[in-house]
């Protein structure tokens, strides 16, 4: 899917406020060929944590303005969002600019956001838009005091309090720098004004401000009320890597919190990441140097890390998983998995399931109470209920071209140091002896023994030395 052109119908009936996201820029301060808005933070794309805010807040279904890597965002978004393309990078000015004049009738006001300030709580998008919409204002800004405010455009302010501009910092008097005020860039503006008055914004080299849209707006007697953020680390944009490691942080603090809130004990915030997509239930304790990615989802009472890695992964309640990595599988309730084990995708372990130390699983589904505790590697496998596998065990599912499975009946027992080559199938209750090579089924209660008959020779060694 391409950016969208031409006013079609659902622009025209895209409600009264519409969120505009700004995600047209390159980044050229991040010093990367990757487009700003797709950048990761918190594992996602920073454009994808504005829209998650939109959605959160009822907002409906936003206009993205897109740019550079226009392909790649339209792939991203999908349907999510409505694209328009700004032919070339002319500033904020004129980036909604483009979005206005796609709106039809029905649009009263825009919700202008951006695509790098990425923190933006959905509450404070619903605070924002419903003081713009009781007051009447044509123009609601969203401002915050921040210690530090270079980089910012200030907000000038008159005698009485009332906004009279913004001024941005390379233009700004000393007096002026010294305000830390500032504009977030966040606000929503009456559609009507920003017809008048954006085609007429003066040129800065090749780019038109936004933030002049307020002072024409004001000219002409307009209206102006403002929201202040009281956290300014929620509203603060990513302009360098710098500015997406300390997003990252605060990101990692508010995700922790939450979690700490719910009940979740976290022994080391410090050295403990976790996506704001993961859920983790009451009571469960997580240790140190543990990534939770993606989304997964922990139960109740378990026990994760230290050093661990789970991603898009279930878990269901009393699982322990100690220094191991899990991906994209599915962990019954009092599993354990660990230390040293790696579950890669397609992997599924019904309950009171125990996977030792340096156990890969790929594809394999495991039964009730099953236990492989050394050393084995398990692949596009269906292993029944307590099933014994013994250290150094093999499933040699690839014959060079195509990957095969193997069945494992209930309570059978597999023998230390076994290959079983795929296809193949081992019967409940069978046994296959230490060592063996099985290259043919094993029925039902059956001894499979394939390994060479052992001779001992006396008096061999002595004679060779």
């Amino acid at each position: 899917m391409g950016p969208e052109t031409g006013a079609g119908p659902e622009l025209r009936a895209a409600g009264e406020t519409v969120p505009v996201v700004l995600a047209a820029g390159l980044g050229t301060r991040m010093n990367s060929r990757l487009a700003k808005a797709l950048h990761e933070l918190g594992g996602q794309p920073l454009v994808e944590h504005v829209l998650r805010a939109v959605q959160e807040a009822g907002l409906g279904r936003p206009v993205v303005v897109v740019g550079y890597q226009k392909e790649r965002l339209a792939e991203l978004l999908e349907e999510r969002a409505l694209l328009v393309e700004q032919p070339a990078m002319h500033g904020t000015g004129d980036a909604v600019m483009q979005a206005v004049e796609r709106l039809g009738p029905a649009v009263t006001d825009v919700l202008v956001l951006y695509a790098d300030c990425p923190l933006i709580p959905a509450d404070l998008l619903r605070r924002v838009v419903t003081r713009h919409r009781e007051s009447g204002a044509d123009v609601t800004l969203l401002t915050t005091l921040m210690p530090d405010p270079r980089g910012y455009g200030r907000i000038l302010r008159d005698a009485a309090g009332r906004v009279r501009g913004i001024v941005e910092e390379r233009e700004a008097t000393p007096e002026e720098r010294a305000v830390h005020e500032v504009n977030t860039g966040i606000g929503v503006w009456r559609v009507e004004r920003l017809r008048r008055v954006l085609p007429h914004l003066p040129w800065h080299g090749e780019e038109r401000y936004l933030t002049e849209a307020l002072g024409a707006i004001l000219a002409e007697g307009g209206q102006v009320e403002v929201v202040e953020a009281e956290d300014p680390g929620l509203v603060m944009g990513i302009n360098t890597r710098r500015e997406l490691a300390q997003a990252e942080a605060r990101l990692r603090e508010l995700t922790l919190e939450r979690l700490l809130a719910a009940g979740v004990t976290v022994v080391d915030p410090a050295t403990t990441y976790v996506d704001p997509t993961v859920e983790v239930g009451q009571d469960t304790i997580i240790y140190p140097l543990t990534f939770l990615r993606g989304r997964t989802r922990i139960g109740r009472e378990c026990r994760i890390g230290p050093m661990t890695t789970i991603v898009d992964s279930r878990l269901a309640d009393g699982v322990t998983v100690q220094q191991s990595v899990v991906e994209s599988s599915v962990l019954g309730t009092k599993s354990r998995v660990g230390p040293f084990s790696h579950l890669r995708p397609g992997t599924r372990l019904d309950r009171d399931v125990a996977i030792g130390n340096f156990v890969e699983l790929k594809n394999t589904q495991v039964g009730i109470g099953s236990k492989a505790g050394h050393h084995s590697y398990l692949g596009d496998a269906t292993i029944g209920s307590r099933v014994n596998i013994g250290a150094g065990t093999v499933i040699v599912n690839f014959d060079g071209k195509e990957k095969h499975r193997t069945f494992i009946g209930d309570q059978a027992f597999i023998g230390c140091n076994s290959n079983l080559v795929s296809p193949v199938e081992i019967g409940a209750g069978a046994y296959v002896a230490a060592g063996s090579t099985i290259t043919q089924n094993v029925p039902a209660d059956a001894l499979g023994i394939a390994r060479a008959r052992q001779e001992n020779k006396p008096g061999w060694s002595a004679r060779r030395r």
